[in-house]
């Protein structure tokens, strides 16, 4: 999708790729029976989405419906998913977001059943490309407080785990929106195997800056480049959002813990420009007050 808007809600390709992204998500055991939904905005006040009690591996394009940014039902003739709400929270915090996928992929969802957080630093892909993935609470699914649960989290992710109930992913588009999706499964079916060989191993502290270093590079955004009192893996970068419900760790080891990344490395002992402007300007005055005697 371009920056610029689509033609509208009468946009055919578009309501074959919302089709498209439903059969993906079905196929792969996303969504069972008539789980998940899956929108896009194609206007400032329009948004495409997947009508609801119809599976999503069988849609066709006369079954998309279109909807308002208030959840108003503007044209289609199936009713539109019950959960649009969850879409459009995030379309209203998220002016650069096109499009938002909600499902129950099983690996994810074991761990928004079990409340369990999903630990960082132990694959680079992950480290890269997604980076910590918050936990919303739990509200009962449909609603605006359902909806809302999201928004404490938007600002620094595009992957969130909805507790108890699944996963939602958005991006800039359908395709990138629904692959956040498999790469949030993959990830956690990896750590599930690796749990049952032992465990994980979590990288060192070099390791994970160098991971750091290169989604700075890649131009991806983390809240750890921003978040000076959070460590590098060990502690959540969404605690403002958990307020008093930070998620603990329970099935894994805890990670280690390490500076943030804005921090020093631990055990450093060279010092950066601002360090070194301070002890010249110490020694000069030294060297001054000394010659004045």
């Amino acid at each position: 999708m371009s920056n610029q808007w689509n033609s509208g809600i009468h946009d055919r390709k578009l309501k074959e790729e919302i089709c498209e992204i439903g059969r993906r998500v079905y196929n792969k055991g996303f969504a069972a029976a008539n789980d998940g939904n899956i929108s896009v905005r194609v206007g400032e006040n329009e948004i495409l989405c997947s009508p609801t009690m119809i599976c999503k591996g069988f849609m066709k394009p006369e079954n998309i419906c279109a909807v308002d940014m208030e959840g108003n039902q503007i044209a289609g003739t199936n009713k539109r998913t019950s959960e649009i709400l969850l879409h459009l929270a995030i379309m209203k915090h998220r002016p650069d977001v096109k499009a938002v996928v909600h499902c129950h992929p099983p690996h994810a969802t074991a761990f928004a059943v079990a409340r369990e957080p999903i630990p960082q630093c132990v694959l680079p892909e992950v480290e890269v490309f997604m980076g910590e993935v918050p936990m919303a609470p739990y509200e009962t699914p449909g609603g605006q407080e359902f909806a809302d649960t999201v928004v404490p989290f938007l600002k620094g992710t595009n992957t969130i785990i909805l507790t108890g109930h699944g996963t939602v992913t958005f991006g800039k588009d359908l395709m990138d929106a629904y692959w956040k999706t498999e790469i949030l499964d993959a990830y956690c079916k990896i750590l599930l195997l690796a749990k049952q060989l032992g465990g994980v191993k979590y990288f060192d502290e070099r390791e994970t800056r160098e991971l750091l270093n290169l989604k700075q590079k890649l131009g991806f955004d983390d809240p750890r480049f921003h978040a000076e009192d959070c460590d590098l893996c060990g502690n959540s970068a969404f605690r403002d959002g958990y307020k008093e419900n930070l998620p603990v760790q329970k099935a894994f080891e805890k990670a280690p813990d390490f500076p943030g990344y804005l921090q020093k490395p631990a055990g450093a002992n060279h010092m950066d420009a601002d360090d070194m402007d301070a002890l010249v300007q110490m020694i000069t005055q030294q060297v001054l007050a000394a010659m004045n005697k």
